[in-house]
């Protein structure tokens, strides 16, 4: 009995390699339009704790922060939250007080709110700078 070699065709190669690439093709837009979806939801949560803790701030020290490293410092925060969208710390536009039309003056250099320095829009439609 004369056995030949062992191993795969050509054709069950590519047969096997045009499955994985419908495979990939079907799951591929899925798997990326959820990995923008949870970036939106990180950057809405960064936002939210972040302004709990200019407020928490706000209402111990009678003041706003001067800057995020401040928050952080007084331990208010861990660490400055990074921008998913961006992928830096350091794109967040921050705002004074009564620069979003809140109506409050106050301190010149002082942080009031941040938004998001992303450009682009989110699935819902706003501009990532709107949240």
């Amino acid at each position: 009995m004369r056995q030949g070699p062992s191993g795969f065709t050509l054709i069950e190669l590519l047969v096997v390699m045009a499955i994985v690439a419908t495979l990939l093709a079907l799951v591929g837009p899925r798997y990326f339009a959820s990995v923008d979806r949870s970036k939106e939801t990180v950057l809405k949560t960064n936002l939210r704790i972040t302004r709990e803790a200019i407020d928490q701030f706000h209402a111990d020290a009678r003041r706003y922060p001067q800057t995020l490293q401040e928050l952080v410092d007084q331990r208010y925060l861990r660490e400055i939250p990074q921008d998913p969208i961006t992928e830096r710390r350091d794109t967040w536009i921050l705002l004074a007080p009564g620069a979003d039309g809140s109506g409050r003056g106050g301190e010149a250099r002082a942080i009031y709110d941040l938004r998001s320095g992303a450009a682009g829009v989110g699935r819902d439609g706003t501009e990532y700078g709107s949240w």
